[in-house]
């Protein structure tokens, strides 16, 4: 597969939280308002890439060669915590407000399904390095693309009169499907 084709089917076609459902915590959580959103978004594509790295880095040169393949989940979890742990003393030192705006889900991302997804399906889907960076990239692209959209609609439903019970989760939570949906009609490209 050409890394034209891994970069588009991984934002659009195969997206980490609208088409693969990972990563719904933060998706939900930091999807209030754009600018929470776009850090969030920034902080998993980083996150995404270098876990992508040293996790490919780990299978290939430790695991792999020494048949540890089954420590898989537990060498990935801690290379990502980790590079969740370097991201939040970086974010707590360089951008303060944007460290308080993302609050608990911060560390959650050490937790967040998608970031682990996209290191063992890189694996799963026997990519080389570069196609595998592409994907993690993508994959982190088309999870901010998610939080902004979803961030952009529920700045708008804001200003709406919507009935008591459907304010807040309940109608975050259609829409979430609603845009999962309209996500779907991009199957037959990929």
């Amino acid at each position: 597969m050409d890394i034209f084709a891994i970069f588009v089917s991984a934002i659009f076609v195969n997206n980490i939280v609208l088409a693969q459902y990972l990563g719904n915590c933060p998706y939900l959580g930091c999807s209030k308002e754009k600018s929470v959103a776009l850090g969030m978004g920034g902080a998993v594509i980083f996150v995404t890439l270098l876990a992508t790295l040293f996790t490919w880095l780990m299978q290939k040169f430790v695991l792999d060669p020494y048949g540890l393949g089954y420590l898989q989940t537990i060498i990935f979890i801690v290379v990502i915590a980790a590079l969740v742990q370097f991201v939040e003393m970086f974010l707590k030192k360089a951008v303060p407000p944007l460290y308080a705006a993302l609050g608990i889900f911060l560390p959650l991302i050490t937790t967040n399904c998608a970031v682990m997804g996209v290191a063992i399906l890189v694996q799963r889907e026997g990519y080389d390095l570069l196609e595998g960076l592409v994907w993690g990239l993508a994959y982190g692209l088309g999870f901010t693309l998610a939080l902004l959209l979803m961030a952009g609609i529920r700045e708008r439903l804001d200003t709406c009169r919507l009935p008591k019970v459907m304010a807040g989760t309940p109608i975050a939570l259609i829409m979430a499907g609603l845009m999962s949906l309209a996500f779907m009609g991009f199957k037959g490209m990929g």
